[in-house]
C-alpha cells in the first residue's frame, strides 16, 4: 500500500510541470451510511485534503486528490466510524453559465484506504483495520460522481456522492458504503 500511495503522490507531482494543472484544497462535512441494514442510520463526518485538476481542454478534464473521509454509520447504540483515504479518478464537463462561474458535473471510480477508525457503545471500543481486533478490510473501490461551480477561477462548491462496490465486513448481507459530501475548496 505504501508503495502504491507514493506512486499516486509522484504522479501528481509529475503532472504538475504541465501548465494545464491547477492545484486546489478541499474540505467538506459528509453524510455515510451502509447499504442493505435497514435499521442502520446516516452518521455526519468531515473530509479534507488535496485536489488537482489536469485540464484537457476549455470544457474537459482530469480531476484526482488526496481526502481523509471519515465514514460511517449507526445501529442503535453502535456508531461504526472508519477513516479512509480517498482518491478519486474522474472526468469532469464544465461549462459557463456566467462569465465567472462555471458548472461542473464529474465522475469515475474512486480508490480507498482504511486508516483507522472504531466501532464502539456504552460496553465495548473497537478498532476498525486492526486485524487481531475486527474484519474490516482496508480497500474499497467504488463510483464517485457529482455536481458543482467553480466561481473566478478559485473557489470550488461540490455536492458529491460515492456508492462502494466492496463490502468493508466480511458475511451478512454484504453492506457497502454509501457517502455524501458538500463541499468547499480553493484554487491555487
Amino acid at each position: 500500500m505504501k508503495k502504491f500511495l507514493m506512486t499516486a503522490v509522484l504522479g501528481m507531482f509529475a503532472l504538475a510541470g504541465f501548465s494545464q494543472v491547477k492545484w486546489d484544497t478541499k474540505v467538506g462535512m459528509n453524510f455515510s451510511n451502509v447499504t442493505k441494514y435497514d435499521d442502520a442510520k446516516a452518521l455526519p463526518g468531515f473530509q479534507l485534503g488535496v485536489g488537482m485538476d489536469y485540464g484537457f481542454s476549455e470544457s474537459w478534464s482530469l480531476q484526482s486528490g488526496l481526502l481523509i473521509s471519515s465514514k460511517g454509520y449507526k445501529i442503535e447504540d453502535v456508531k461504526v466510524r472508519p477513516i479512509y483515504l480517498d482518491i478519486p479518478i474522474l472526468a469532469a464537463y464544465k461549462f459557463n453559465i456566467s462569465d465567472n462561474t462555471k458548472f461542473v458535473i464529474n465522475a469515475g471510480p474512486y480508490l480507498a484506504f482504511g486508516l483507522g477508525g472504531k466501532a464502539k457503545d456504552d460496553n465495548f471500543d473497537l478498532k476498525l483495520f486492526k486485524s487481531d481486533e475486527g474484519d474490516w478490510k482496508r480497500f474499497d473501490l467504488g463510483i464517485q460522481y457529482g455536481i458543482g461551480l467553480e466561481l473566478s477561477d478559485r473557489y470550488l462548491i461540490n455536492l458529491t456522492g460515492q456508492n462502494g462496490f466492496i463490502s468493508p465486513v466480511d458475511g451478512g448481507d454484504d453492506p457497502k458504503n454509501m457517502t455524501f459530501t458538500i463541499g468547499v475548496g480553493y484554487r491555487f
